[in-house]
């Protein structure tokens, strides 16, 4: 089989995208891992595909699967500011603001004038049967942050994110049972009330240079605890995402805008 697809990048956190509005979507979960694979594949983060709109509440449905597994996940906040540039550049819609709808939420995504893509991420949520998570009263979560940006994130505020142990800490959380569908460990550190730094360890895929979803959750656990103020310019290893998030509204969004572009285009032969 040959398969066409496109590369492209948010922030570092790097995408297959495959367009399949025309086709069905049917790759097995070895043919997604062969295409994650960054010897013998392309190389990604994640796969993002772009099927035609299953209702008239939104424009596409836009699957995500982990390059690393070839298992499907909930959610991708990099992954979408790419969904709209790639929609853009070929064509599949003229709209500069898209609805699409993931495995369990209905996101909302603009192209701005300066080239960045502004993602409403819907509002957090908390509840623990909602993220999912069991206290367990494991030690390694003392003090630590859990909630869900439309996937579960465990939350660590860090003097230093050059310092901490990403790799380590990242894989022993993601190895306790209180998190029964695994979980994205961020890494956070306050600079100032409006600027921060992070670092994330991905369900499945291990550290990457920029997670969407984390820099949302990692920015609602400091609003939270009261060390950021509700806009903030979050500096992650591949590049900046500006993060608002209203914490006095009730079930306000978490608004994320960041920089997306394509890398290359090609056809891999499976």
């Amino acid at each position: 089989m040959h398969l066409p697809f496109t590369k492209m990048q948010g922030a570092g956190n790097d995408f297959v995208v495959l367009d399949a509005t025309r086709a069905p979507f049917a790759l097995s979960p070895e043919q997604i891992r062969r295409i994650g694979d960054r010897r013998f594949g392309i190389g990604c983060d994640q796969l993002l595909v772009i099927e035609p709109a299953s209702g008239l509440d939104h424009d596409f449905r836009y699957r995500i699967f982990n390059g690393g597994s070839g298992d499907e996940v909930e959610h991708c906040g990099n992954g979408a500011r790419c969904f709209v540039r790639f929609c853009l550049e070929q064509k599949l819609s003229d709209k500069t603001v898209l609805r699409v709808r993931t495995m369990n939420r209905l996101l909302t995504l603009q192209a701005m004038p300066d080239g960045r893509v502004r993602v409403d991420m819907d509002p957090p949520e908390f509840a623990p049967e909602r993220v999912p998570y069991v206290d367990t009263g494991a030690p390694e979560l003392a003090g630590v942050s859990v909630l869900s940006m439309g996937n579960p994130h465990a939350v660590l505020f860090v003097d230093d994110v050059d310092a901490a142990p990403v790799e380590a800490l990242g894989q022993r959380i993601q190895a306790l049972s209180a998190f029964p569908q695994g979980v994205n460990v961020g890494f956070l550190q306050v600079l100032d009330r409006g600027h921060a730094r992070i670092r994330v360890y991905e369900r499945g895929a291990g550290e990457t240079l920029a997670c969407g979803t984390g820099a949302c959750a990692a920015v609602v656990a400091g609003i939270r605890a009261g060390l950021l103020d509700g806009a903030v310019e979050v500096q992650a290893r591949g590049g900046m995402l500006r993060i608002e998030w209203d914490a006095d509204t009730p079930g306000a969004s978490v608004f994320m805008t960041g920089p997306a572009e394509t890398v290359f285009t090609g056809e891999i032969t499976l």
